[in-house]
């Protein structure tokens, strides 16, 4: 075996005259450093990717809740206005009430009253029966929690002078907020 000279035991073992010990960087030292930095550059590379996974993640996922949104902002529209708009003369009192149940407040106030004074005293007096059906609707603009929907409908009224009925076809705009999972239509504005 080869001996070591004292240079490198005073290395090794430290300065046995001044108490401090030598520091021999080697190939070993080097070998830590880089280790330490590909830990480094390996940890943010994994957060930056945990991060751009997040937002696309969210940005799908706020996607497909807008589409959603969209989907069934149609289809409550399109059914609430079709009730709305389709009564029977002999239960007309009843039926249009049951309508307002899928109003925003404000609005549901007002069609109540126009209800009281005005629709169900015409159809009982001319004995009207309408049947309001929609035949098209589309997304004007949506979010999670509003929309504006652009329906086309069709309505087919018979009274006592008319009893073969008449066909009238109209669009209206109907605004929607989202309260509790539910749309309630908060405007229609006939176009």
């Amino acid at each position: 075996m080869i001996e070591s000279g004292p240079e490198e035991k005073n290395a090794r073992a430290g300065n046995e005259k001044t108490g401090e010990v030598v520091s021999n960087p080697g190939p070993r030292a080097g070998m830590k450093l880089r280790n330490k930095i590909l830990i480094g550059v390996t940890a943010v590379v994994v957060v930056a990717a945990a991060v751009v996974a997040g937002i696309g993640g969210y940005r799908y996922w706020d996607y497909r809740q807008s589409e959603q949104s969209r989907t069934d902002a149609v289809a409550a529209a399109s059914r609430t206005v079709s009730a709305m708009f389709s009564y029977e003369f002999q239960t007309v009192d009843k039926e249009l009430p049951k309508a307002a149940d899928n109003l925003a407040p404000e609005f549901k106030a007002d069609y109540l009253e126009l209800i009281d004074k005005a629709i169900v005293p015409g159809a009982k007096e001319k004995e009207l029966t309408v049947k309001a059906s929609t035949q098209a609707g589309g997304v004007v603009s949506a979010d999670r929690a509003h929309a504006v929907v652009l329906l086309f409908l069709n309505q087919v009224t018979t009274s006592k002078e008319s009893p073969q009925g008449t066909t009238t076809g109209s669009r209206v705009r109907v605004a929607l907020d989202k309260s509790d999972e539910q749309w309630l239509v908060a405007s229609v504005t006939p176009i």
